[in-house]
């Protein structure tokens, strides 16, 4: 009896390459940042949104990251053929993202011939509005990262306090009053990014993918479980399918808590899957 081939409604991906995927964890630690966007204080690597982007989608499909930063997702989509918008807050962010995309276009050369990929300014939080002045297709998926509520602000960080030195660097993303890193209060911020995440829901596809990338959060000598409480919320409108760990094993140790009391080093980040079934 012939085998039967494998009817691929997802991606363009072959059945090996499908498999690895479904790890539940993974080790990616990115490449080195581009001098062009080193201005952001926590820029998400390409190389990991183009593994997300070419198995949740396939060639010619729309993704959008409704919290673009300087536009990874867009670089990551233009590299796998798909589509893109991102919406960003920060103006400066959003021209950087535009000049990224747009060498990462010129690069790609006929690759990248007929993609969209836009940037727009603006709140993340008025998705229909914007999807309505921009035309916005239907978007076959989202990727996206958070702000992990306002650690930026964490003077305590080690990050943060070397890049206090470099002052062309920024620090946290901005005094905008609609910055979600800038609510102290963890229930508000919780409360504001979950209905970021369902004003979404009209501007998707049946069956669309939705793919955070969060973490939990230590603050004040306690933990604040903010993936868990994102998959919870999130997951009455959305349907939860499941999460992948990213895992780090190239930054350097430091000996919290040592000698005195249990504090990890964290590097770790959950990749919530959520789909849009309604």
């Amino acid at each position: 009896m012939p085998k039967r081939t494998m009817q691929n409604r997802l991606n363009d991906l072959a059945p090996r390459d499908w498999l690895i995927f479904q790890k539940s964890w993974f080790v990616h630690n990115p490449p080195r940042r581009d001098r062009r966007v080193l201005r952001h204080p926590a820029k998400f690597p390409e190389t990991l949104a183009q593994e997300f982007i070419e198995f949740f989608t396939k060639r010619g499909q729309v993704v959008l990251d409704p919290m673009a930063g300087t536009g990874s997702a867009l670089v990551a989509a233009l590299r796998a053929g798909r589509h893109s918008y991102g919406i960003e807050l920060n103006p400066a962010y959003a021209e950087i993202a535009r000049q990224v995309v747009e060498e990462e276009r010129l690069a790609l050369g006929q690759a990248a011939q007929g993609l969209s990929a836009q940037v727009i300014t603006g709140d993340a939080a008025e998705m229909a509005a914007h999807a309505a002045a921009h035309s916005l297709p239907s978007i076959d998926y989202v990727i996206t990262s958070p702000p992990y509520w306002d650690m930026l602000r964490a003077r305590g960080a080690t990050t943060q306090k070397a890049r206090r030195s470099a002052p062309e660097l920024d620090v946290f993303y901005s005094e905008d009053p609609h910055d979600l890193g800038n609510i102290a209060d963890y229930d508000t911020f919780l409360e504001r990014l979950v209905a970021i995440y369902t004003g979404l829901a009209p501007c998707l596809r049946p069956g669309a993918y939705l793919t955070v990338v969060v973490k939990n959060v230590k603050k004040g000598g306690r933990i604040y479980p903010l993936a868990w409480d994102l998959a919870r919320q999130l997951g009455q409108v959305y349907v939860l399918k499941d999460e992948r760990i990213w895992c780090q094993d190239n930054q350097r140790l430091s000996p919290y808590g040592m000698g005195n009391a249990w504090v990890s080093n964290t590097f770790h980040h959950y990749c919530l899957q959520f789909r849009h079934d309604k």
